[in-house]
This record gives C-alpha cells, sequence and structure tokens, in this order.
C-alpha cells in the first residue's frame, strides 16, 4: 500500500536480540564489543559468558571493553551487573529498569537516561525517573547499574525529513 508518494523505503535493518530480562543469574560474563543497533539510540554490548553463550545489553557509560558484568543478588555495584532493586543503595542510577518481577527491564532504556533509587519501603522501591516522575516499582524487580551511553544523541540535528530514511550508518558516523 502506498503511504506517501514520491518517498521509497529505508535503509534494511536487522534486528538485535537485546537481553533485557538479565535472566542468566549468577553466571559471570566479559565485555567483548560494543556495537551500534539501528534499531535504538543507545549502543550495545556483546558480553560473552563463561558457558559460552554470547548476548546483547544495553552499554552504560562508564562500560569499557573486558569488563565483567554478572546479574545476581549479590552483584557488586558497578556499571552494567544486574540486581535486585532492594539491593542497590539509595541515590544510585539505575536503567532498564522491570516494573513486574522477571518480565524483563521495560523503562528507562533510552539514549543517556538514567533514573535514581529514591527510597525503599513495605516492598516497593521509589525510583525518580528522568521524567521528573516518582514511580513505586516493586523492590524483587531487577534493575541495571549505571546510565545509559550516547547521551549526545539528543543534540543530532538530521535537518531534512530524507535524512531520517537514509542508511543508519550516516547518523552513527555523525555521533562518533
Amino acid at each position: 500500500r502506498l503511504a506517501v508518494r514520491h518517498i521509497g523505503g529505508r535503509q534494511k535493518r536487522f534486528l538485535r536480540m537485546i537481553d533485557f530480562r538479565r535472566n542468566k543469574k549468577d553466571v559471570s560474563g566479559r565485555v567483548v564489543a560494543f556495537e551500534y543497533d539501528p534499531n535504538r539510540n543507545v549502543d550495545i554490548a556483546l558480553v560473552q559468558y563463561v558457558d559460552g553463550e554470547k548476548r546483547y545489553i544495553l552499554r552504560p557509560l562508564e562500560m569499557k571493553l573486558s569488563d565483567e558484568v554478572i546479574s545476581s543478588e549479590d552483584a557488586e555495584i558497578k556499571p552494567g551487573n544486574a540486581l535486585s532493586l532492594a539491593k542497590i543503595p539509595i541515590g544510585t542510577l539505575v536503567h532498564n529498569i522491570e516494573l513486574t518481577p522477571g518480565r524483563g527491564g521495560q523503562i528507562v532504556r533510552s539514549a543517556g537516561s538514567a533514573a535514581s533509587v529514591m527510597a525503599h519501603e513495605n516492598g516497593l522501591a521509589h525510583i525518580k525517573l528522568p521524567s521528573g516522575e516518582v514511580r513505586k516499582v516493586s523492590s524483587k524487580g531487577f534493575a541495571t547499574v549505571g546510565q545509559l551511553g550516547n547521551e549526545g544523541f539528543k543534540n543530532i540535528k538530521l535537518g531534512k525529513a530524507g535524512r531520517a530514511r537514509q542508511e543508519a550508518d550516516l547518523l552513527f558516523a555523525t555521533t562518533g
């Protein structure tokens, strides 16, 4: 079906399966590569776990190549590690937050965004979202520590409508 006359399709984009659930518990992994994903505005990190499996995660700001990451109840508070909100200290920046435990991260997944843990009470964690809203979320849900990278994405000026339809590589070349 023709939606707009004189305008063709866009560059083909292959889907990268991102691990929003971080359900590989107590298995450490090493960051082996950072990649561009044309389907989102934040870069992704390829993590190879000690059992040989590879998965993509969203790349936090301070993450470097060959960093160790783990998803565990008693993980260290460092960028890229995922742990339950009950174990995260107040004031820590987090992203990829689960609204329902076990469902996978649903909020705070955009480039440069981070939420802050404000308080813990009655099995709920108070999270201050990037919009300023304070939301109560189950403390059993997992979140990933750190602010997401590529925070300069919001400053890119496309300039014309055709630029949004061009190759993803062109957009990536301007962001670095």
